[in-house]
């Protein structure tokens, strides 16, 4: 397959919250990249409810219910709301369908009613866990796939986390061993979603639903969690930012496969990915501390195009549920950097949002537009294979880190950062010697099955 060779967009300064090259439209008519932001909420159903068909359909009838019904009351003229499934909507595939249906039939409802433009997304959990089921002959597989058929039916667009690469990954990142994270992202986790994402776009495309995209949580985020705040030295954050770097291009391959966006919320290499593709993108910032502490909190959403809050337990909190209270929260969000395109400011709210957190971390400085860009043309200058371009973004990344004085590092993270520098530099230019000294370097790590990848 042909990799992607050419950036999207010219230059950083041509990208903006709200637009995309090439928007999306929904059911419901949002334009998704056609001009403004749009919110989106993502209830989360509590412990207990999952026990059954019924009590689940009940619990996100009631939560997705009640943020539509939040920016009907505070006037919020639309929203996303994404139900990501727990493991029984995808073990039970008929579960998910049935709630992807009954979220779509309340969205009708609240159009003809209000006129709420509202949109579904249907995110499937990639129930496969490569140190315990077979990637791709298994039954978690093929329940996955009964999901996305089911779910298609009724959804604006779906997406998936995919876990492929986890196992190595998982035993490269407790090492600080890059080369292992680099095959376990890049190369493990590129030709797992290369397989996945043929069958999924094969099924959008049957049932007229747009396929979105997907995310490296299973292994950059757990580096940017391990990472975590000023507090922790587990892992890195120079070394979690190289783990995102190379991502983006494992990312990309949903895209290369025919996916058009809006992509998943929780991939922070979305910048990226928007910078070489040119599809709207969803991400999630400073109101997805319901869900998880980072610190990329306003800048993330510099050219974002769908504003998330991640994940938030259906519960009451003194403002009505916690479903209502995100939609609003989210929902203020949006309409100031929609006043600011409207008025004429996007670029300098654009520049406010930047400045608030580029400094912050290194994970936060090379998602932002400048440094994204020239990630994403790394990538696309070393289009060969799937790791040549993965760890050209590594080494961009670093330089980039290492280039700007304003990018302040302790010790600690000069020296990982040196090191790992140093570690991809020497890796052979040849991706199949990379990946035959990868195969036999990591054939014992528990649950790796090379035929499992093709390979």
């Amino acid at each position: 397959m042909a990799l992607t060779s050419k950036m999207a967009y010219a230059s950083a300064d041509e990208m903006i919250f709200g637009t995309a090259k090439k928007p999306v439209t929904t059911k419901r008519g949002l334009v998704i990249g056609g001009g403004h932001v749009y919110p989106q909420v993502v209830p989360h159903p509590r412990p207990g409810s999952e026990k059954t068909k019924k009590t689940l359909l009940r619990e996100y009838e009631r939560a997705n219910g009640d943020a539509l019904e939040r920016c009907v009351v505070v006037g919020h003229p639309a929203l996303v709301i994404e139900n990501e499934h727990v493991f029984q909507m995808t073990w039970n595939p008929e579960w998910g369908g049935e709630i992807a249906a009954q979220t779509a039939k309340q969205m009708d409802d609240y159009l003809a009613k209000y006129g709420l433009k509202a949109a579904h997304e249907s995110t499937v959990a990639d129930i496969r866990k490569p140190d315990m089921v077979h990637m791709r002959e298994s039954e978690h597989t093929q329940k996955i796939i009964e999901s996305f058929k089911e779910v298609t039916k009724y959804a604006d667009w779906v997406g998936i986390e995919t876990m492929g690469g986890k196992e190595v990954f998982d035993y490269a990142i407790i090492r600080h061993d890059i080369a292992g994270c680099l095959f376990g992202i890049a190369v493990l986790g590129s030709s797992d979603m290369e397989w996945m994402w043929k069958q999924i776009v094969a099924i959008c495309n049957k049932n007229k639903c747009i396929p979105g995209g997907d995310t490296n949580c299973s292994e950059a985020n757990t580096a940017m969690f391990m990472a975590g705040g000023f507090l922790s030295k587990d892992v890195p954050h120079t070394f979690a930012a190289l783990c995102r770097a190379i991502c983006a291009g494992r990312s990309l391959v949903a895209i290369e496969q025919g996916a058009t966006g809006p992509t998943k919320d929780c991939a922070y290499e979305n910048p990226i990915v928007k910078a070489i593709s040119g599809v709207p993108i969803t991400t999630e910032g400073k109101t997805c501390a319901c869900a998880h502490a980072h610190l990329q909190g306003n800048l993330i959403g510099a050219v974002t195009d769908i504003w998330s809050n991640e994940a938030v337990e259906y519960h009451d909190m003194f403002g009505g549920t916690t479903t209502a209270v995100f939609a609003e929260i989210l929902g203020d969000d949006v309409a100031a950097m929609n006043s600011a395109i409207d008025l004429g400011y996007a670029k300098q709210y654009q520049e406010i949002l930047v400045n608030c957190d580029k400094y912050r971390d290194t994970h936060s400085f090379i998602v932002a537009p400048d440094n994204a860009w020239q990630i994403g043309k790394a990538i696309v200058d070393n289009s060969k294979s799937y790791y040549n371009r993965a760890k050209a973004a590594a080494i961009k990344a670093g330089e980039l880190i290492q280039g700007d004085p304003k990018m302040k590092l302790t010790a600690f993270e000069k020296e990982a950062l040196e090191k790992s520098m140093k570690e991809l530099r020497a890796l052979p230019e040849d991706d199949g010697k990379f990946i035959d000294m990868c195969l036999k370097k990591y054939k014992d790590v528990k649950g790796f099955i090379p035929a499992a990848y093709g390979f």
